[in-house]
């Protein structure tokens, strides 16, 4: 559906996995409370690999590669460290009530995050956090960074008359961004 959407003239499709498919909470949310990691894991990544997978080769089998860029992330990392915490209800990868299981919590100093297509270098890696997966110890980017990257396509796009996409006056005025 997303790829037909870009074929059709939109610019941005946004999707967001989230619902059954993701256990008990229905979401992402992997505090040992709400599921337990390991298993809502191994309940939702057979899916979403399949998904995106799929896109990104559809995408370049279709040579929409230049102008259309992948991002899948979330709003923030999860803790290097897993906690275990008892479960507040069974349901899909979550224990009964009471049971502790392993759970990760929110962790804003690191994140990964994919891009693919929109003309930009594969297989990079950018940055790297340290042995513990605690902090940044190279190339640390952040959120302007990441809209930086996003607009740059944009502006690619629109110079090759690809594209509406505007850029955020906001996001102009910003100097010193680096690009992925």
């Amino acid at each position: 559906m997303a790829r037909r959407l870009v074929e059709a003239g939109v610019d941005i499709v946004a999707t967001e996995f989230d619902g059954p498919m993701c256990g008990r909470v229905q979401n992402w949310d992997d505090h040992a409370v709400n599921q337990h990691v390991f298993d809502a894991l191994k309940f939702r990544l057979p899916t979403l690999d399949q998904a995106v997978s799929a896109l990104i080769e559809d995408i370049y089998a279709r040579g929409l590669d230049k102008r259309v860029l992948v991002v899948v992330t979330g709003e923030f990392g999860r803790t290097p460290r897993i906690s275990y915490v008892a479960s507040s209800g069974e349901g899909v990868a979550s224990a009964p009530a009471g049971t502790v299981q392993p759970g990760r919590d929110h962790w804003p100093r690191a994140n990964s995050m994919l891009f693919a297509g929109g003309g930009i270098r594969t297989g990079q890696v950018i940055g790297a956090t340290d042995a513990r997966g605690e902090d940044p110890v190279s190339r640390r980017v952040g959120p302007g960074d990441f809209l930086a990257t996003i607009y740059r396509l944009g502006d690619r796009l629109q110079k090759r008359g690809h594209s509406q996409l505007r850029r955020s006056p906001r996001a102009d005025r910003r100097s010193g961004r680096r690009y992925f």
